[in-house]
């Protein structure tokens, strides 16, 4: 099998045939700690990402990089200069997974928004549409390339470039809820949610500026449980899971 010719798997029709996947850094970290990036989980991420990438989804991914650098954990230093360690932070864990889909025999491509040659591509986004449709992975580093914006807003951002039908957003909580869960048992989940009412409850699906954009452009966002094994398969299959975005009827 050539690079760019996935081997495509028989079975039920993908809900979406393009996507961007958007991942905290948490989805990087060893389970019992919050910094670092664990082999393991990574490698988790990837055999998934294989499956869906089986099925002829196009399969493009913004990574945050909180599991190793967090900027308001620095509250005296110039809030330019932390997110540009943050966005540095992102790259490193855009070349963690890009090792571990190639190790299980994706081909990955990294993009950055930071011009660094000798380790990525520089963000293109017709670029970045032939790699999908070559079936490569597409990795999204550095964030939006300057301060101020958060991955929410690049992956949104990123997402409508590249034409992407839905953006699907890997959390640590099964979906949305009306108050966090760790903290009230009694938290109602949502199973859909419109973007105004999002926007008017400030729920924690996404930063305001990044479901703005896909608001105006009727973009989904499925958010959804990363860490239960097989559930980014059972989102592009059209599971019931998670809590679905979207516009008025």
């Amino acid at each position: 099998m050539s690079e760019g010719e996935p081997v495509l798997i028989d079975g039920p029709a993908p809900v979406y045939h393009r996507i961007l996947l958007k991942l905290s850094g948490d989805a990087f970290a060893p389970p019992a700690h919050e910094f670092g990036i664990s082999e393991r989980a990574t490698m988790l991420l990837a055999t998934q990402l294989r499956d869906i990438c089986a099925m002829g989804v196009e399969v493009a991914i913004v990574v945050g990089g909180g599991n190793i650098w967090r900027g308001r954990q620095a509250p005296g230093m110039d809030r330019a200069h932390a997110d540009y360690m943050g966005m540095l932070a992102t790259v490193m864990n855009a070349l963690a997974l890009q090792d571990a889909l190639e190790k299980v025999g994706v081909p990955t491509r990294v993009q950055t928004a930071i011009q660094m040659a000798q380790i990525a591509e520089p963000y293109i986004p017709l670029r970045a549409i032939r790699h999908l449709e070559k079936g490569r992975v597409v990795i999204f580093g550095a964030g939006m390339g300057v301060p101020f914006f958060s991955t929410d807003t690049t992956a949104a951002q990123r997402a409508l470039e590249i034409r992407a039908e839905a953006i699907l957003k890997g959390t640590k909580v099964d979906g949305v809820y009306d108050s966090d869960p760790n903290l009230n048992p009694d938290a109602v989940k949502f199973e859909t949610l419109e973007y105004l009412e999002v926007l008017q409850r400030g729920l924690a699906v996404m930063d305001a500026t990044a479901v703005s954009l896909c608001m105006e452009n009727r973009l989904p966002i499925l958010v959804f449980d990363f860490r239960k094994e097989g559930n980014i398969k059972r989102a592009l299959l059209g599971e019931p899971i998670g809590t679905l975005v979207h516009g008025a009827a």
